[in-house]
């Protein structure tokens, strides 16, 4: 399935149905009065979380998402039918933006959660309500009123408990592999991810033993001045942005121009100068493919630069031969459960 994590929709909710200008006409009753009903509400729209969701595909095929609008008022005091409402299904994790003044409308943060992103307009009023002890047969309605129309721009941030970072081609989706379920695409070249994959990270004997998960996103392969938007950066880095912690892989490159120590210092930047709140997140850094006989060799001055130049501790790990990874995620756990505690007693 293509991933889609940005979309513009145009919604315009129901209309409000007319009120009616009717008089009863009885035998026998020969001033009825007036009997015109109002017309009937129109319908709103309305988005819903749907944990079953990942991705904004579907709404790229219906760019205007209308409700229904309300009928019009009848005789006898028959009020018209309210418009049906239209609900727009979202992954959790979308916040909505009104595309004119660009002021958040609203976030879908849980499953079933329903929010109205336009309402629909008031029926109009029969002239029953009009009728006077000098008017007994008020000829006057209301029109109904309009349905609210704009345009809305929905973005997907990937709701995750830990974002994975790093660049190209570090081990990230393999990482992933190996914590979680989640079975990413594996490959020896650069930029295999290019969308944000998601994985459950069970510890502590998992939660049917009295353990506890969490969740995990890998972030496709940044790149220098992302940031800016470079390498589809601006796509990538918003899904940094709701994570508790972050876990920082790098390792040794054949590339001239790749260094562990200044592929951290580069992520680092990226980060504060697309917001500066994400470089204020707890966060863990780990050198990977230990199985390789190199980088075993290089840990150990490795460990004493980041240690020295940015105050950093470096863990070592391999996913392939799980060296070191289950001390990772502990360690991983213990961030997102001192994360959770802090944002409760917040909260």
């Amino acid at each position: 399935m293509r991933f889609v994590d940005e979309v513009l929709i145009d919604v315009l909710a129901g209309a409000g149905g007319r009120g009616c200008i009717a008089f009863r006409r009885e035998k026998f009753v020969p001033f009825g009065g007036p009997s015109g009903g109002d017309g009937g509400r129109g319908g709103d729209v309305a988005v819903q979380g749907d944990e079953g969701l990942s991705t904004l595909l579907d709404l790229t095929y219906n760019r205007k998402v209308e409700a229904e609008r309300g009928e019009h008022g009848l005789g006898k005091d028959c009020y018209g039918r309210s418009g049906a409402d239209r609900v727009v299904r979202v992954p959790v994790g979308t916040q909505i933006f009104d595309a004119t003044t660009d002021e958040l409308v609203c976030d879908v943060t849980s499953h079933e959660q329903l929010i109205v992103v336009a309402k629909g307009g008031l029926g109009g009023r029969g002239n029953i309500h009009f009728a006077t002890s000098t008017d007994r047969a008020p000829r006057r309605a209301d029109s109904g009123l309009p349905g609210e129309r704009r345009s809305l721009r929905f973005e997907l941030k990937v709701l995750a408990d830990v974002g994975l970072l790093g660049f190209p081609n570090v081990g990230k989706s393999t990482f992933v592999a190996t914590v979680s379920a989640a079975r990413p695409k594996i490959a020896d070249y650069p930029f295999t991810t290019l969308t944000p994959q998601l994985g459950v990270v069970e510890y502590g004997g998992g939660r049917r033993h009295g353990g506890a998960s969490f969740v995990i996103a890998d972030i496709p392969g940044l790149v220098r001045g992302a940031s800016e938007g470079h390498g589809l950066g601006h796509r990538f880095l918003r899904h940094v942005e709701r994570t508790r912690g972050l876990l920082h892989l790098v390792t040794l490159d054949p590339a001239e121009d790749r260094e562990p120590l200044a592929d951290y210092r580069a992520l680092r930047h990226e980060l504060a100068a697309f917001d500066p709140e994400l470089a204020k997140r707890p966060e863990l850094v780990a050198l990977s493919k230990a199985d390789d006989p190199s980088v075993r060799e290089a840990y150990p001055g490795l460990k004493e630069a980041f240690a020295r130049e940015v105050g950093v501790e470096l863990r070592l790990v391999s996913a392939a031969t799980r060296a070191g990874v289950t001390e990772l995620v502990n360690e991983l756990a213990g961030l997102v459960e001192a994360a959770r505690k802090g944002h409760d007693e917040e909260a």
